[in-house]
């Protein structure tokens, strides 16, 4: 199969239209497939939020501009699908729960579809991973346990061919202001990896 064949098959899935018409936005599946087979730089996040649900674009919010000053990527650059994939541990916007809050990543949506997309991406040389689940998925349970904050302060152990990153929400504001070293240390060798290989 094809990249442009699966991308179509991802569009198309339906297979949390029950569970998503029971959360708080009671919305129908929107998936966001958004990679090419030539990228080098894979972004692999949880899954696109309301924003996202309603534009079609990945990271097309604060996040992502936060995130694109991490990677040090122009809007164009970072949309350029010949050389960034973003492929999040699910297509959808989950929903909110009562509170408001983001649902996580139904697991059936990489347990059908994630194996297959990786298998159209050969010449990912840098893996990009935000939260827990995806860093589950790309580096085992053991280091999701050890949690996020853990393995991104150890992020020469994964380096240059993966590099761990906190959520780049406003959310994460605290952990920047208590981990200086992230943006001394760790974002200027990421940056430099990101102009080498994108």
């Amino acid at each position: 199969m094809d990249a442009e064949t699966l991308k179509a098959q991802v569009r198309a899935c339906t297979l949390c239209a029950d569970q998503f018409a029971e959360t708080q936005t009671a919305h129908a599946p929107r998936p966001v497939p958004w990679f090419r087979p030539s990228a080098r730089l894979l972004i692999a996040g949880q899954a696109p939020g309301m924003r996202v649900h309603e534009s079609g674009v990945p990271f097309d919010d604060r996040s992502g501009d936060r995130l694109r000053d991490w990677l040090g990527l122009s809007r164009a650059e970072f949309y350029d699908k010949d050389r960034v994939a973003i492929v999040p541990m699910a297509f959808c916007f989950p929903g909110y729960d009562a509170k408001g809050s983001d649902l996580p990543p139904p697991p059936r949506c990489a347990e059908t579809w994630r194996a297959t997309v990786m298998a159209q991406l050969p010449s990912i040389a840098t893996t990009i991973i935000i939260g827990r689940y995806a860093q589950a998925w790309h580096l085992g349970r053991e280091a999701a346990r050890a949690g996020v904050t853990e393995t991104v302060r150890n992020w020469r152990d994964h380096a240059p061919e993966t590099f761990v990153l906190p959520h780049p929400s406003w959310r994460n504001n605290a952990f920047l202001r208590r981990n200086p070293w992230f943006e001394a240390e760790l974002l200027p060798v990421l940056k430099a990896r990101i102009r080498e290989i994108v």
